[in-house]
Order: structure tokens, then sequence, then C-alpha cells
């Protein structure tokens, strides 16, 4: 019998510890954490999450913005109100929510933020901390994976892990994490372009699945006992719900859940822990600064 990994229980018990933290700010006079998101355009994925990540300021006590541009937004003005949160002294942390419309460079905007306010870990300054192993902000939802299989206590030492997609917001990134000193798994990227995929993540003890292709690992992809955590969140057209959408992650649930020990759901696997280590990384600015 499999057990579920659950984020959404998992993030608010996390909240809750942050919460007791910010309350605690306030008794002693101290300011409270405020996290800001920039919002470009009206994607659906890109408004429900930057909504929900709101929510999960009011909860925790801290101060929220949230600042919308139109989807024509000049690259030249979205870099300077960047660098106007970059000077803000009452602003701790921010997010430049993605994906950006294609006129503007994502690359430019990540480098334009001030790394000592990226919530997100995505500054190569951050990265470049993480694979020295040096304390920085770590990448949202890799910082999130992580937390889960600790919490959960998962044994990841010596363990062959595989992990599903090479993109430098999830895939890479996890991979570096879990090798590293603590973690200590044996781990084998593999994408797009791998020969005998489905032979290497069949020898897989741990499968981190972050291709944003839904149901992609497939039963047979799968071996019996295998942690599965599922970073997939495509919307697809949908009868069952009242908005004509729903989440699909990139493992097929139904069957491949009957062979592992653990797994993920979608939603409320992995994307909760996302939001809510924007949040723990925006607690550990706001005490840097002061």
């Amino acid at each position: 019998m499999y057990t579920i990994i659950d984020g959404s229980k998992t993030a608010s018990r996390i909240k809750q510890e942050i919460a007791d933290e910010v309350a605690k700010l306030k008794l002693d006079g101290k300011k409270v954490p405020h996290l800001a998101a920039i919002l470009v355009g009206n994607d659906g994925s890109s408004e429900t999450y930057v909504a929900y990540k709101v929510k999960d300021c009011e909860e925790v006590g801290f101060q929220s913005t949230l600042l919308r541009f139109e989807n024509n937004i000049p690259e030249s003005v979205l870099l300077n109100k960047i660098e106007e949160l970059n000077n803000d002294e009452d602003i701790d942390g921010f997010i430049v929510q993605l994906p950006l419309p294609g006129h503007i460079s994502e690359n430019r905007v990540i480098e334009s933020i001030d790394p000592s306010k990226d919530a997100d870990g995505f500054h190569p300054v951050n990265i470049g901390k993480m694979v020295a192993g040096i304390p920085g902000f770590l990448p949202a939802t890799p910082y999130g994976i992580i937390e889960l299989i600790k919490r959960y206590g998962i044994e990841t030492s010596g363990r062959n892990c595989v992990v599903i997609g090479r993109s430098n917001i999830v895939g890479r990134p996890v991979s570096i994490l879990l090798s590293q000193k603590g973690m200590d798994a044996t781990v084998t990227v593999v994408h797009s372009r791998t020969r005998n995929l489905n032979d290497i993540v069949r020898q897989a003890d741990i499968i981190i699945a972050a291709i944003g292709s839904p149901g992609f690992v497939k039963a047979d992809m799968v071996k019996e006992g295998a942690v599965v955590i599922d970073v997939g969140t495509t919307r697809v057209k949908s009868s069952e719900t009242r908005s004509g959408w729903k989440l699909a992650g990139d493992v097929d649930f139904e069957n491949v859940a009957p062979k592992c020990s653990f797994i993920t759901p979608v939603p409320g696997g992995v994307g909760p822990m996302t939001r809510v280590s924007l949040l723990r990384n925006t607690l550990v600015a706001s005490k840097q600064k002061r």
C-alpha cells in the first residue's frame, strides 16, 4: 500500500511555524516580512498561482504587494520597476511571475533582481551558492521537494534517483541538492534526448518527474516500491470541473500509485510546498536585513 505525500498538510504545518515566528516579531516590535510579486499579463495559471501567494502571506502575517502590468509592457519599464523594488527598504523579497511575454528576456529579468531579495532563488548568485553548498536562497520548487522528502523520512543516501527534466527552475537544481552531502543520492538526469529513457527510469528508487508532459510516467516505467515525486502542473481541459480546466501531473497517478511506496498527488503535492518555500526565503531575507 502506498503513502500519499501530502504537500498541502505539510505546507500548512510549515506556514504555522512561520506564523509563530512572525507573531514573535510583532510582539518584539520588529517589522514583519514583506513579499512583493510582479505579474505581467493575464495567464490563467499565473493568475491562480499569484492569488494563492497573496493568500499565503495573509495567513502567516506577512505584508504583501501585487504589482500588475499589461502584456505589452516594454522590457525597459519592467526592469525599472524591478530596480525600484531592489531599492525599496520596505520590501524584503519579491518575485517576477514566470512565464513572461516573448518580447521580454527572462534571463535579463532574473539577473536584474537583487540576490538578497530573490525569493524565487533563481538569480545566478543564489544558484552558484547552491552548487557550492553555501547558504543562500534555494529555488522554491526544489527547496519544497527536498523538504517533503525530509519530513516524510524518505531515505536518499546511496539510493538511485532519476530526475526527468533538466530545466534551470526544477530539474537541474533538484539534481544538485539530492547529490549533496546530507542527501547523498546517486542522481541521473534524463531528458528529451536521452536514449533508453524508460529503462533508466525503471531502475530508480526515487523518481522526480519535472518534464511538463501530462501522464508521461507510466506504470511500466516504475519499479515496485519506488518513491515518485510529480512536479507537473499542466492545465488541461476537463468536463469534470466548473472552470472547464484541471491540473494534470507528469505521472499517470491511477496506474503508477499502486506500485509506489510514496507518491505525490497533483494538485496538493509539490505546488503548496513551492509557495511555502517563497515564504521561508522571504523570512530569511527579512532577518538578514535586520
